[in-house]
């Protein structure tokens, strides 16, 4: 039975209907357990089984390995590797690194533990290798643990302030920390001593964050130039076009996501970027074939959502049901990625703040601003007051997230929105005009309504 029959079978009965959805979603979370937990079977053959005290031996795997276009395959050789040569540090280092990498870019929360375990052999054998601790830095990063993000990377920078993975993880540690001002003298420190892809592409974000679009474009283009990798080629062409659909302009986006295509068919950034610039250039069909795509081979939160909006924007018979669908299964992945050390407090409030629990968002919003004050988790919470009707103390934190001069639509949105709940008509309509120029179809619902509450307060004025 296909899901549209089953969606519009529950339409017509309730009570069966949310009991079915209950089961087929469990089955999907299930399905994702599975897939998020075959891999362990690969690194449990690998352990030194006499444990015996191993010594230090040189890093016979580079790196350099991981650039060569197929991770998986990557994974593999190293596993080979490392069972021919168990005492190499370096081999387990980049095995750690390889599996952060694989989680980032499959949506897949079980290889942080793999990851952790890997790192954790490369540093029994030599504790001051730079390439381990930065692989630790990573993966706390990773986790959404910055703190220690920024402890590893100071650890491994110590030992070797050349270390390309370490200087990008300090920058992003600082980034999601919301010490903007430090992110920025360490993205100027980094690019003096290792310029490159890695680096450019987060000094071009935090020129970004602070509202300077044309650096960040200039940086990208540069760093386009220079990538030959076809994974760089794919992610900072991926960069560029997110960076193209945040102004609004989707025909470049577009441009920039089909490169990114072309050096790798399966990039999950630039395959998900694609639909959204399809659905913002009004392909509706496209971009609801495509983001079925990008959720079936990687059920990510964010995804997951721009789905059910787009189904819900649709409207067609037993569109509301796939929706809650991909709603509930936000909290399926919630649920996994908690399981494997991830902190996915905001992930949690921005989903259910539009489309699940209110008080649930507002705690998930709430603990996660404890941990970090930036622009995206000071709009977290204040999206989460506002639909908690609380939008005097919500006010404050819209304001904050749009202080830095970064251009987002859906900032400028719901601080609108908040204002509009507040009385602030004048203040409404400037912030919804402006999140609307800036990118039309920032939202398949949330522009939607952004343009029904202009319409209502150009017609109160």
């Amino acid at each position: 039975m296909s899901p549209g029959t089953e969606n519009s079978e529950a339409a017509e009965r309730p009570e069966a209907g949310r009991r079915w959805r209950v089961v087929q979603l469990a089955g999907c979370a299930a399905m994702l357990a599975v897939a998020m937990t075959a891999g362990a079977i690969a690194f449990g053959a690998m352990r030194d089984e006499g444990g015996q005290a191993v010594a230090s031996a040189p890093a016979a795997m580079s790196p350099a390995l991981l650039a060569g276009g197929d991770l998986d395959a990557s994974i593999t050789s190293l596993q080979a590797h490392l069972r021919a040569q168990p005492k190499d540090f370096g081999g387990w280092a980049t095995l750690g690194l390889a599996y952060v990498e694989q989680a980032r870019t499959k949506g897949d929360p079980s290889r942080y533990p793999q990851a952790e375990r890997a790192l954790k052999r490369s540093l029994e054998l030599d504790a001051d290798n730079d390439q381990a601790l930065a692989g630790r830095a990573a993966l706390a990063a990773a986790r959404h643990d910055f703190e220690d993000a920024l402890k590893f990377a100071g650890q491994a920078l110590k030992q070797n302030p050349y270390n390309e993975r370490a200087l990008s993880s300090r920058i992003d540690a600082l980034v999601e920390l919301g010490r903007y001002a430090d992110a920025s003298k360490a993205a100027d420190a980094a690019d003096s001593r290792r310029p490159g892809v890695p680096v450019f592409s987060r000094y071009a974000y935090v020129r970004e964050l602070r509202g300077d679009v044309r650096t960040a474009q200039r940086v990208l283009e540069q760093a386009l130039t220079s990538a030959t990798a076809p994974g760089d080629v794919a992610y900072v062409a991926t960069q560029l076009g997110q960076l193209a659909w945040n102004q609004g302009d989707y025909e470049t986006a577009l441009e920039h996501f089909a490169r990114a295509l072309a050096a790798d068919e399966n990039h999950l950034p630039a395959l998900e970027g694609r639909a959204r610039a399809q659905a913002a250039s009004g392909d509706r069909a496209g971009a609801i074939k495509g983001m079925e795509q990008v959720v079936a081979r990687y059920p990510l939160p964010g995804p997951l959502v721009v789905l059910g909006e787009l189904y819900e924007a649709r409207g067609a018979d037993g569109d509301r049901a796939k929706a809650n669908d991909q709603y509930a299964l936000v909290d399926a992945w919630t649920a996994l990625a908690r399981a494997n050390g991830v902190n996915a407090d905001l992930d949690t409030a921005l989903a259910a703040a539009d489309h699940g629990d209110a008080e649930s968002a507002l705690r998930a919003a709430r603990a996660e601003w404890d941990r970090r004050h930036t622009v995206h988790t000071a709009d977290a919470v204040a999206w989460a007051l506002h639909k908690n009707g609380r939008d005097e103390e919500a006010l404050p934190y819209a304001r904050r997230a749009t202080a830095t001069g970064y251009r987002n639509a859906a900032f400028l949105y719901h601080r609108g929105m908040i204002e509009q709940a507040t009385g602030n008509a004048k203040e409404a309509r400037a912030s919804l005009t402006s999140a609307l120029k800036l990118n039309p179809g920032f939202s398949p619902l949330g522009a939607r309504e952004a343009r029904t509450t202009l319409k209502d307060l150009e017609a109160a004025r």
